[in-house]
């Protein structure tokens, strides 16, 4: 869910003017923050009528419909290439299909707001990867002390010094994982398609594709058709696909353009906020003290992974801490959300 990001697939879009927004671009980062706050709310209201791999099918649909009839009034068309549908669908597994469903499934017995708070965490993952994978990415002490503080958020979080007790292992392992997922997406899209002189537009309508199809492939083999449609869950699904995936996708790729990756990607640290109190206020989930805490210290250790020297960093140095949301990649996400 989001969780959100500079595109992976920034690179490959060439730049071009564009009309000046009607909203200011604080209000769409607004908007944006919300949507992805909210998405951990939809996920579980979404899987109380529906099993998980419905709940991530009918995000996918609805949230590809949306992509696709902007590639329809924009006049682009999807790639060609078969190499690139092959990227793709390694893309679309990393970043849209199995994290999607692994938040799913985790909600089924973590509250919202732990599971938006692990989306954090994703930051953290895509530096100490990025370290290994990416030889641009050179560690400094301020970005290894960001992981080393994040990971100590992650551990508050979770109750470490009480032994994990009242914790869910599976759902929270589920809901890290997924946090995992979408770094692992970012740095093979960047290894495999950018550059590829597709638009984002163009490479993410794609993507989102052929995670629908995974997902409709998957999907039977686990589940049966609803032999009813709850209508709030259904509208939870509606909502999560349409505005946290297809609308998401459109606000952040706009930010970005208009106010560079490194503001736009600040929105990660809203969002759990945000998926905090929407859980609280609207589903009733408690809340003790270490959950804020801890969060505050993960949101705290990401910032600083995301720190970049002021001189003497080539284009190639800004690679992890440039989220999807998703977040083109992570339309979700972003994207994606990025949850």
């Amino acid at each position: 869910m989001t969780t959100a990001p500079a595109p992976p697939h920034a690179a490959a879009a060439p730049p071009t003017s564009a009309p000046s927004p009607v909203l200011d671009w604080r209000i769409r980062f607004g908007v944006l923050s919300l949507i992805w706050g909210f998405s951990f709310l939809l996920i579980k209201v979404g899987t109380e009528g529906y099993a998980p791999f419905q709940v991530t099918l009918g995000r996918l649909v609805f949230g590809t419909l949306v992509v696709a009839a902007v590639l329809v009034v924009k006049r682009e068309r999807l790639p060609r290439s078969p190499r690139i549908w092959l990227h793709l669908t390694v893309s679309a597994l990393l970043l849209n299909a199995l994290p999607f469903s692994l938040f799913a499934y985790a909600e089924l017995s973590i509250p919202s707001t732990l599971a938006g708070i692990c989306n954090a965490t994703s930051p953290l993952w895509g530096m100490a990867l990025s370290l290994v994978a990416l030889s641009e990415d050179r560690p400094s002490r301020r970005r290894v002390a960001g992981l080393g503080i994040g990971f100590f958020g992650v551990l508050t979080v979770l109750g470490a010094w009480q032994g994990f007790s009242g914790l869910d292992l599976g759902g929270t392992v589920m809901a890290l994982l997924a946090s995992l997922s979408y770094p692992i997406g970012w740095i093979y899209v960047r290894r495999t398609l950018a550059g590829s002189g597709h638009s984002n537009l163009s490479l993410s309508g794609a993507q989102l594709l052929v995670a629908t199809v995974e997902l409709a492939v998957v999907t039977p083999l686990f589940t049966t058709f609803p032999s009813h449609f709850p209508v709030v869950p259904l509208l939870a699904i509606v909502a999560l696909g349409a505005l946290g995936t297809g609308l998401a996708f459109q606000l952040q790729y706009a930010l970005v353009a208009e106010v560079g990756p490194t503001t736009a990607q600040t929105v990660t640290y809203f969002i759990p906020v945000i998926a905090t109190g929407a859980g609280v206020a609207v589903l009733g989930e408690s809340l003790t003290w270490s959950t804020p805490v801890g969060a505050v210290i993960v949101l705290a250790g990401a910032a600083l992974t995301q720190a970049r020297p002021r001189a003497g960093v080539g284009r190639g140095g800004r690679g992890d801490g440039d989220r999807d949301g998703h977040r083109a990649s992570a339309p979700s996400a972003v994207a994606p959300r990025q949850p």
